[in-house]
This record gives C-alpha cells, structure tokens and sequence, in this order.
C-alpha cells in the first residue's frame, strides 16, 4: 500500500520501497493543517489526547510537537518501536551533534537514506588500503574542496568534519579504517554541506 507523495515519490508501508527513516521523515515534514488531520484519521489516540497536541502545537508552532507525534504513533504502528528509534537517531546524524559512533551504527541502507541527495564521489578502494593524504583525496581526487589552499584554510578554521568528528591534521592520511561499512567516508565542510565519498 502506498500513501502520498514526496519529493522522491510516493510513500510505502513497504520497508523494501520506503526506508522507516524515510517513512518517518515524511509524517515530520507534513504542514501544520495536514498534522491536524491526519493525526486524527491515522493514529489510534483519543481525542481529548489529539485536542491536548493540536493547543500545544498551536501554542509552539516552531516545535512542531504534532508532526513529531504523529510521525512517532504511525512509524511504530507500521514498521516498530526499534525501527522508530533508529529513525529518529538517524535524523539527529543530519541535524543534531551526532558522534561517528552513531554514523557507524547505521545499517547500509539507513545510511543511504539519510545521506540521499548528498553529492558523491567514487575513489577507487586502492587508493584507502595504500592510505592518502587528506589534502590530495579531497582537492584532489574530488573536487569537494576546488584547491588544497581553501581546504587548509578550512581545516585551520575547524570548518571540517570527517564522519561527524572535526578534523584538523592536514598532512593527515584517510586509510580503510577510516572508512563507514568498509566503503563509505562522509565529509562535511561547515555546518551543513555534506559530501560522500564512496570506495570502489
């Protein structure tokens, strides 16, 4: 069965179509009238509940406490509590001060999920079994810095992250150990850009 439609799509109760992360994320970004709504037809919780969340939500806008509900009740109602659990820790690795404990207890396809629509780049694994400097894997072999002078400045400035922990050696080697699942390496230049760096 499926359900409206995203950016990417329509929305599935089939985890094989709709990652719960997705799933989850779709009930958290619906509009306050739609929240309104559906919390009504799709959760199983009883009105003087629903009307306490709509004058919270109605007094905190920004805090969005009925997507959050909602978006709790009919993830755990359709995947469950743990597949909700996982979704919300995911969304923190985006959004949040996640450490790279969190990033590698992802599985591979939550992992994807969370990180869709991130640019990416293909090095080849030999490169990170032989180890490679920082400098020359990311101005280098990609062009997520476009010089090694801008990527050492960044560095300098803390402006850089590797695998959600700030990185600060440029002379620095990136090996296999460094490396998500065995393949992946997320960097992040400021606060919200990301880039993946897949090994192939």
């Amino acid at each position: 069965m499926k359900f409206g439609k995203t950016e990417s799509g329509n929305v599935w109760l089939d985890p094989e179509k709709t990652s719960p992360y997705k799933f989850y994320q779709f009930w958290l970004n619906v509009s306050d009238d739609d929240a309104k709504r559906y919390i009504k037809i799709f959760t199983t919780l009883d009105k003087e509940t629903i009307d306490a969340l709509i004058a919270q939500h109605d007094e905190a806008p920004n805090m969005r406490i009925l997507q959050k509900k909602l978006a709790e009740e009919i993830t755990v109602m359709v995947h469950s509590r743990s597949e909700y659990d996982a979704a919300v820790e995911a969304s923190q690795i985006l959004f949040g001060n996640a450490t790279s404990d969190a990033l590698r207890k992802l599985d591979e396809k939550t992992f994807l999920a969370v990180f869709d629509g991130v640019p990416t780049y293909n090095v080849a694994k030999a490169k990170f079994a032989e180890g490679i400097n920082v400098l020359d894997l990311l101005a280098g072999e990609t062009d997520i810095f476009p010089s090694k002078g801008e990527l050492k400045r960044t560095i300098k400035g803390n402006g850089m992250s590797i695998n959600k922990e700030k990185y600060s050696d440029e002379a620095g080697i990136i090996n296999a150990d460094s490396l998500i699942n065995g393949k992946y390496l997320l960097v992040q230049k400021g606060k919200k850009n990301y880039f993946l760096v897949i090994a192939e």
